[in-house]
């Protein structure tokens, strides 16, 4: 399939097979692309969490309102944000890039300072709003690599990220849950899959200047 036709075969899956079981190969496929996922000055201010303990989804089922497909994937992502932001997570990250690249330091003094100042003036829930747009771009990501794949994926923002946080000891971390994406493959009676997708036309959706 090329890319459209299969994000036309994409679709929020309702019901999985909880007998079928993605390959390893898959799932370094997806986790490649999350680290792999643009972020606004490649601070990567992300984790992903992949479960892959039947119990451990079944536990979380309950604080995902009781969404069966938490329990019936065969895994389960939790993408997550750092808590704590600030100069020595910065400067991490431009040491990395001195490594990387053998950038000089001169070069990227000017840009780590701007970056160093501009986080110390926001605030924490300005910081953790941001952090939380990095992880809407890396779930945009991973759903349009599970159409190519062939990975069934549902997108969850109903869950309750204390208990995730709980019950995945993020908090010990310096993590919180933001978002929640089980994924495997459909069952054969999941009639969702069978449905029309219902979008607006390209030209409700589209400017052209």
């Amino acid at each position: 399939m090329n890319i459209i036709e299969s994000l036309h075969w994409r679709y929020a899956t309702k019901k999985f097979d909880n007998k079928k079981i993605l390959s390893q190969e898959k799932i370094d496929i997806l986790t490649e692309a999350f680290n792999l996922t643009a972020t606004s000055y490649g601070l990567q201010p992300l984790k992903l969490v992949v479960i892959k303990n039947k119990d451990l989804q079944k536990e979380l089922t309950p604080h995902s309102w009781n969404q069966q497909q938490v329990a019936d994937a065969s895994h389960v992502l939790v993408f997550c944000i750092e808590k704590t932001i600030g100069e020595q997570y910065i400067s991490k990250y431009f040491d990395n890039v001195k490594e990387i690249r053998d950038t000089p330091e001169e070069i990227l003094k000017p840009f780590k300072e701007h970056l160093v100042d501009s986080f110390t003036y926001k605030s924490p829930e300005e910081i953790s709003n941001w952090a939380a747009k990095q992880a809407y771009l890396a779930l945009g990501n991973i759903l349009t690599v599970c159409a190519i794949e062939k990975i069934d994926s549902c997108p969850m923002e109903g869950f309750i990220p204390e208990k995730y946080d709980e019950v995945l000891n993020l908090n010990d971390l310096g993590l919180t849950s933001v978002l929640v994406l089980p994924i495997g493959y459909r069952a054969e009676d999941d009639m969702f899959s069978e449905f029309k997708k219902v979008r607006r036309p390209i030209k409700d959706t589209i400017i052209t200047i």
